[in-house]
């Protein structure tokens, strides 16, 4: 392995931080050179300083091996949130380091939870890099990977796990320059129509901004203490809600959608499977809303409702609505979509749709040869057959998975955090939702954790935005060299 080689391409995702610090602080100038202006300049500087030193001294090479590819990721990740909490650390307040390193990995990971007890007090300049860093993080290990890594964009996709079913690999078979072009264009061209809607519908161009990358990140970081409930509009909670579902699908089959294939979208099973469990979970949410008195009308009923559905499916964690005082159902059913979460290519986290239906195809054929021992059946998606190892690779995330939340959650009972919130927080960092129930609901925040769990639990959510694997293989010894 060649770590020099390694740092070359470090330093490339370092430069690209610098310039969203940079870019920060001229929002700061715009809001009339906050306090927040020095420490995010300083910021940008030290970073591109930082991340100039390796172009200088270490040679070009365009070809890195898997195990290196591998290392990049991870480590790329990882120095841009240590990096990321310079401009926390430098500008002060709620921001001491365990506070401002869980900020920072929770936004490049887009996971949305927050330490932050008075959000609208933070300068303009520090919310938009908060927001930036979602921006960053919801693209950023496919994007640099086919920015810089070229040559070797299949050994990198392959190591996200962007193709855990079929569906995920016929959308990504494209060369790297076009593939580049698909994920470049629907994530940029999502962000500016969300954010002219929202302009259109009451919202001004900061909030705007801010609550656009935070929806196409599938992020959640608000601008304001109660979320998308401050603003008082059903317009724009409904707006958000279009655009979160659309950011948790496949970024392929909306590119084929908009361009080739309009009835691509609703073909694929995966989609109308996403779909299908976020209208049955917002019925479900719903109705014991009505029986349980939450709500007296329907339509809040139902608007409510559905936000949190698809705010908790989509990973993005924006709020309405306090759900902590909702009723048991409707919080399992919220439970459930903070494990099942969005599809495969999005930029959602979480185990993911394809692999959820191919679970419950797996279980249908198991019943099938229950009742028909003879039978030769197999798991499908539309008319592809998913083979044996796919479908085993799938059971084996899942499995990993839930085991590694409930390690995360028998940690956090250590700290005497009730077994509601600590499982519930623990599938929240696993899968980037966000919110999780108990202490730390929809509306609430993480500030009452213990530092030491601030600076050790962004572990999992790294390892969830990782999907496992990735970090894992960097403590395998390659037996073949």
């Amino acid at each position: 392995m060649r770590p020099g080689l390694i740092v070359r391409y470090i330093s490339f995702v370092l430069l690209i931080n610098a310039s969203f610090m940079l870019l920060s602080a001229l929002v700061s100038v715009c809001d009339g050179i906050g306090s927040d202006f020095f420490p995010l300049l300083l910021s940008a500087f030290i970073t591109f300083t930082v991340g100039c030193f390796p172009f200088i001294f270490v040679p070009k090479n365009p070809n890195l091996n898997n195990k290196e590819i591998n290392v990049f990721v991870v480590l790329a990740w990882f120095m841009s949130c240590v990096f990321g909490i310079l401009p926390y650390v430098l500008w002060g307040g709620e921001f001491d380091v365990a506070n401002a390193w869980f900020e920072s990995v929770s936004g490049f990971t887009t996971t949305g939870a927050t330490i932050l007890t008075d959000i609208e007090n933070i300068p303009h300049g520090l919310l938009f890099w908060r927001s930036a860093t979602h921006y960053i993080g919801g693209v950023g290990i496919v994007l640099f990977a086919v920015l810089v890594l070229q040559s070797q964009y299949t050994t990198q996709i392959r190591l996200t796990n962007a193709e855990v079913s079929l569906l995920a690999k016929d959308n990504f078979h494209f060369k790297a320059q076009q593939l580049l072009r698909v994920i470049v264009s629907v994530y940029i061209g999502i962000t500016l129509v969300l954010t002219a809607l929202l302009i259109l519908f009451g919202m001004n161009l900061f909030d705007a901004v801010n609550h656009a990358f935070s929806t196409v990140a599938t992020g959640g970081f608000s601008t304001k203490n109660a979320s998308i409930s401050s603003f008082n509009s059903v317009p724009i909670g409904i707006i958000i809600i279009i655009f979160m579902i659309i950011s948790g699908m496949h970024f392929g089959v909306i590119y084929s959608a908009i361009t080739r294939r309009p009835k691509a979208m609703f073909s694929s099973p995966i989609i109308r499977f996403y779909l299908t469990t976020i209208g049955i979970g917002t019925v479900i949410v719903t109705i014991s809303l009505l029986i349980s008195g939450n709500y007296s009308d329907i339509f809040d009923a139902v608007y409510n409702s559905a936000f949190q559905v698809v705010a908790i499916a989509s990973t993005t964690g924006f709020a309405t609505a306090d759900s902590t005082s909702w009723h048991p159902v409707a919080m399992c059913v919220l439970i459930y979509f903070s494990a099942q979460c969005a599809c495969a290519g999005s930029t959602s986290g979480g185990i993911k749709v394809d692999r959820i239906y191919i679970l419950w195809r797996s279980i249908i054929e198991q019943l099938k040869i229950r009742q028909h021992p003879n039978a030769v059946v197999s798991v499908r998606i539309a008319n592809n057959v998913i083979d044996s190892g796919r479908v085993s690779a799938a059971m084996t995330y899942i499995s990993l998975y839930l085991f590694i939340t409930l390690v995360a959650t028998f940690i956090l009972s250590m700290f005497n955090i009730d077994l509601l919130s600590g499982f519930t927080t623990s599938l929240a960092f696993m899968g980037n939702v966000g919110p999780g129930m108990g202490q730390y609901g929809s509306l609430g925040n993480y500030a009452a954790l213990p530092d030491t769990v601030k600076l050790t639990y962004p572990v999992f959510m790294l390892l969830g935005r990782l999907e496992i694997y990735a970090v894992f293989l960097l403590f395998l010894h390659d037996r073949h060299h």
